[in-house]
């Protein structure tokens, strides 16, 4: 309607390169319909004005200092799940999708994107939409596919989460938790409160009686 105040997509830039952030800011402060409301140079600044500011997009740099992009995120959607996130990003590995995928985000953009596809691919978040790379998309639903299947198995004595074997695997591989928690990226925090969830399932208190039993149903292979 004429005379009708147009709506801003209030927007947060989360990246550890000043350069980098400063020119996505530049990009977005150019467009009439979106207003950059707060800049993060690491995951812990990310999640504090998230929690803090009313924002409908948060731009998500993966590595980041103190807390990566992918644990950030898991936490914002755990306290403001309404809070649309896009990870914006150099990697197109697998790995990194799924993760990011996994901990909420609605969209993955790499950094070499275009200025106007990075605009329109807020637009599409905000309006509900989701936005994977297409160079990416079959690998979605490879894993999509292999996901579904392990849920119609049958599954373990335990009833442990397929989160919770990942890291099992990881432990009869020799790993500790620092390491455990680089392969999946998520916070050491994270790797030890799957443990202590898997101690309870199990009836154990440690590591290696876990491992015994695990190996003992044949839940994780060594």
């Amino acid at each position: 309607m004429p005379g009708e105040k147009l709506k801003k997509i209030r927007t947060i830039v989360a990246d550890d390169h000043a350069l980098v952030r400063e020119g996505i800011v530049k990009i977005l402060s150019l467009e009439p319909d979106i207003l950059v409301v707060g800049e993060a140079e690491d995951g812990e600044q990310a999640v504090d004005l998230a929690v803090k500011m009313d924002v409908d997009i948060i731009l998500m740099d993966i590595n980041m200092p103190k807390i990566n992009g992918i644990e950030a995120t898991r936490i914002i959607k755990g306290k403001k799940p309404e809070v649309n996130i896009i990870a914006l990003t150099i990697h197109e590995q697998e790995d990194y999708l799924f993760e990011m995928i996994r901990s909420g985000v609605s969209g993955y953009v790499l950094k070499d994107v275009r200025p106007d596809e990075l605009i329109k691919t807020i637009r599409r978040v905000v309006e509900g939409q989701a936005f994977i790379p297409p160079s990416l998309t079959p690998k979605v639903f490879q894993e999509f596919n292999r996901l579904s299947r392990n849920q119609e198995e049958p599954f373990n004595a335990f009833n442990l989460t397929v989160r919770e074997i990942e890291v099992l695997q990881h432990v009869a591989q020799g790993l500790s938790n620092r390491d455990i928690a680089e392969k999946l990226f998520i916070s050491e925090k994270t790797v030890k409160n799957h443990l202590t969830n898997i101690f309870q399932k199990m009836g154990v208190t440690d590591r290696t009686q876990a491992l015994l039993l695990a190996i003992k149903h044949d839940i994780v292979k060594v």
